[in-house]
């Protein structure tokens, strides 16, 4: 049963309770080495996927945090540059969702919101690679991406307060967005696992 936006927040809220200072501290992190690349000019190509690659990290150190309940360990969002499996998957979801945003915006955002587990897939599956990754994250995907959408649009209230904070607030928002999302993820992939199940049995 996935969870309604509103009971997603509060999953969130409540795992990142006591957590708050290494959540914010691996964000810094993360956002600081985004804001320091982009100042290279010419290779804004290259900080732009590599801003992918680093966040799908900071998205998994959340999932783990979820998971286990310790803390998120800074050092951890920089994982995903550790194994070409993983980077090389993750360019290929900027290339695939950059191309579909050029057909129209709508087809973006929609293929955007069909490549979102992937990081997560990555993490759970050692034997999945690029494409056989992002195809698994559409089939999870398949009647549950406007449950991301609405899930993404309950946050707009918190952009907007983070918008008076001069952009500081981006610190415990970017967080508690992820770790929102890594509470979808394990719901998701719940319902996809019992429905792989029922459709086995039946056969």
């Amino acid at each position: 049963m996935i969870k309604c936006a509103k009971e997603m927040r509060a999953a969130a809220a409540d795992a990142l309770s006591g957590k708050w200072g290494n959540a914010v501290l691996a964000t810094l992190v993360y956002i600081a080495i985004v804001i320091v690349a982009s100042f290279c000019g010419p290779l804004s190509l290259i900080v732009s996927i590599g801003s992918v690659i680093l966040g799908a990290g900071l998205q998994v150190a959340l999932l783990q945090m979820v998971r286990t309940g310790n803390a998120v360990k800074t050092v951890c969002i920089f994982d995903f540059f550790k194994e070409s499996r993983l980077w090389v998957t993750m360019l290929l979801v900027f290339v695939y969702t950059f191309l579909w945003a050029l057909l129209f915006i709508i087809p973006g955002i929609i293929k955007g919101l069909s490549y979102a587990l992937t990081p997560y897939i990555l993490n759970d599956n050692p034997d999945l690679e690029n494409n056989a990754a992002i195809e698994l994250s559409m089939a999870m995907m398949d009647g549950h991406k406007w449950d991301l959408f609405c899930l993404q649009l309950s946050f707009i209230g918190w952009a907007i307060l983070c918008s008076f904070t001069l952009g500081v607030g981006i610190l415990w928002l970017e967080p508690y967005l992820l770790t929102s999302y890594a509470e979808f993820y394990e719901d998701v992939k719940a319902e996809y696992n019992e429905r792989k199940l029922t459709s086995a049995s039946a056969e």
